[in-house]
């Protein structure tokens, strides 16, 4: 029987948030893997660590040795920054290329399973992110989700991640039952966000109100100032 269609909540939002700041200036495309998001920069220079169809350039961001100061108006860095073993020295090669004004776009994850490990090294939060792109002046950092929203991604990442046991004959059907199962209660608990008031982090005995307490990751834009 046919494995369940894996459709990831987040891909759409990832792709509005990028649509936002297409450009025709020259971009690169840190990690471009599939370069699914080409067509919204029609003169990028797709990067990436192996050598593959769509990276123009093969090497490491930790490493840019080859592009010059100012070389591009755009970077590109789509769900990447938490496989980078160092993120501050390649932030800073980022911000090196990129020319007077230019602009750094960025995905990255907060509360997320583990994936494409072992390099999967670190989880950001607004304030990490903020010390880490000290260096540019931030124009939009928005949360993925809200937090029944992030747990929504959770539980779907559950279905499309693990394995139950399922007897053998019946295997096939099964598999599918379980991430639809899991697929809809993602849809379920969404639906409740609704019924949280208010978010916020104790501080002793001071209460900090907080737009959302969870979130499975944040976009950023953010431009070269120094």
């Amino acid at each position: 029987m046919e494995r369940p269609k894996k459709e990831n909540i987040i891909r759409a939002n990832i792709r509005t948030f990028i649509e936002k700041y297409a450009t025709k200036g020259r971009t690169l495309e840190i990690g471009c893997g599939t370069s699914q998001y080409a067509q919204y920069f029609p003169n990028r220079v797709g990067l990436d660590i192996r050598s593959i169809p769509t990276a123009d350039l093969v090497a490491d961001v930790h490493d840019l040795h080859m592009v010059k100061d100012g070389e591009f108006d755009c970077v590109l860095c789509i769900e990447v920054l938490e496989h980078l073993h160092t993120p501050q020295k390649a932030i800073g090669e980022m911000h090196r290329v990129l020319n007077k004004n230019g602009i750094l776009i960025l995905t990255t994850r907060f509360l997320f399973p583990l994936h494409d490990v072992p390099g999967d090294y670190y989880r950001f939060t607004r304030y990490g992110l903020e010390y880490l792109l000290r260096d540019f002046e931030i124009i939009e950092m928005r949360e993925e989700a809200d937090t029944l929203g992030t747990l929504a991604v959770i539980f779907q990442r559950i279905g499309f991640q693990t394995e139950a046991f399922y007897p053998k004959p019946l295997r096939g059907m099964l598999r599918q039952i379980w991430v639809r199962f899991w697929v809809a209660l993602s849809r379920i608990v969404k639906l409740f966000s609704f019924i949280i008031s208010e978010e916020f982090c104790e501080i002793g005995q001071e209460r900090v109100r907080l737009k959302s307490i969870m979130t499975s990751g944040y976009y950023v834009a953010c431009r070269k100032v120094k």
